[in-house]
């Protein structure tokens, strides 16, 4: 009975399969795929969830990109540097400052530097008085309505920061440098010392230059020159009332024409150049020790050189005084003839003197008279 019975049930199937419709085929086809592509579906969103969460938690661990880290840092050193600027205008920096302020990015301010060595055992007369300037001028750009977080005035000393002097390769101090916000610094932004000078007027113009950033320079009033004018007109007038029934001595040719050579001497020694530049007075070399008191350039000139051009234009005057005096006096032969020859002697002397310091500012100037080279 079972085997007979197992074709009959295999027939009777096939009649139900037979009198199935033709077209129900493709319908539960579709039917399937609907039902996998739901379930599908559900599945992916709830993995979208999951991922969402897991992404989400890690957000609040971890910064979400590497701008936000940039610009956080940014921030901190910004907020750093206006804090030291709002307690005073300049801050000094050793190394570890230097590298993490002015060489390591993100940086979006221009920094000027003053490399300086303003310790007593230094020796610096020159650093003192750029350092003076400096102030000046920091001091206008603080308390100035233009004031921003674009700029910032630091200094960095020797003996606090000597890595920082060998990382830069700079031997000599004062030295300015301007650190733009990108980039390396450039020639042009390195102040020239020696042609310009220190005063806080040139350095606004160079910054101006480098940052379009415009200082204008406040300085603290200064009585000394009114007290020195009242003082000067007080004693020629003292002096006049004092000789108020014999004023000859105000006809006196030879008083008269003393003063007109102080004046030309000051003048022509670039005194005035000194006062509107303020260059330093000598510059000593830092690897010898050696100071020089003629600058090599053209274009620029020490203190104590105009001292030296000044006297050595007296001492020519004077012996050009002594040859004019021989030849027209009226004395003994003997005492004339040894006037024309101090004279002479001063004139070829001195004269071949200033000669050999121009020959040594204008190189290859052909012309010299004694070799003092």
């Amino acid at each position: 009975m079972g085997a007979r019975g197992a074709p009959s049930r295999r027939r009777q199937a096939g009649r139900r399969l037979r009198y199935l419709p033709t077209g129900s085929f493709p319908f539960l086809l579709l039917l399937l795929l609907l039902c996998i592509q739901l379930g599908g579906g559900q599945k992916k969103k709830e993995n979208s969830k999951k991922k969402e969460g897991i992404m989400s938690m890690s957000g609040s661990l971890f910064p979400s990109s590497p701008e936000v880290v940039f610009q956080n840092l940014l921030a901190e050193k910004v907020e750093q540097l206006m804090e030291w600027s709002s307690r005073r205008s300049i801050f000094r920096m050793n190394g570890d400052k230097f590298r993490k302020f002015i060489k390591a990015p993100p940086r979006n301010y221009s920094m000027i530097v003053m490399f300086t060595a303003l310790q007593p055992q230094r020796q610096c007369s020159v650093c003192r008085q750029a350092n003076e300037e400096y102030q000046i001028l920091a001091n206008s750009w603080r308390y100035s309505s233009a004031f921003c977080n674009k700029l910032f005035f630091s200094m960095v000393d020797y003996d606090e920061g000597t890595d920082v002097f060998q990382q830069l390769n700079m031997n000599s101090a004062p030295t300015f440098m301007h650190f733009p916000p990108k980039g390396r610094p450039k020639r042009a932004d390195t102040f020239d010392l020696q042609r310009i000078g220190f005063a806080a007027e040139q350095l606004a113009k160079w910054i101006a230059d480098r940052t379009d950033v415009h200082i204008r320079v406040f300085r603290p009033p200064n009585y000394s020159g009114t007290i020195a004018l009242a003082l000067l007109v007080s004693l020629v007038g003292g002096l006049l009332y004092l000789r108020r029934n014999n004023l000859e001595f105000i006809y006196n040719k030879t008083g008269w024409a003393m003063v007109s050579l102080c004046i030309v001497f000051a003048m022509t020694s670039g005194q005035m150049w000194n006062h509107i530049r303020g260059p330093p007075y000598a510059h000593k070399n830092p690897h010898n020790g050696q100071v020089s008191y003629i600058h090599g350039s053209s274009q620029a000139q020490f203190v104590a050189e105009s001292h030296i051009i000044l006297v050595l234009n007296a001492a020519i005057t004077m012996g050009m005084v002594l040859l004019n005096e021989a030849a027209t006096s009226k004395g003994d032969v003997g005492k004339r003839r040894i006037i024309c020859l101090v004279g002479l002697g001063l004139v070829v002397f001195f004269f071949s003197f200033l000669l050999s310091i121009f020959r040594s500012k204008y190189h290859g100037y052909p012309y010299s008279d004694l070799d003092f080279e």
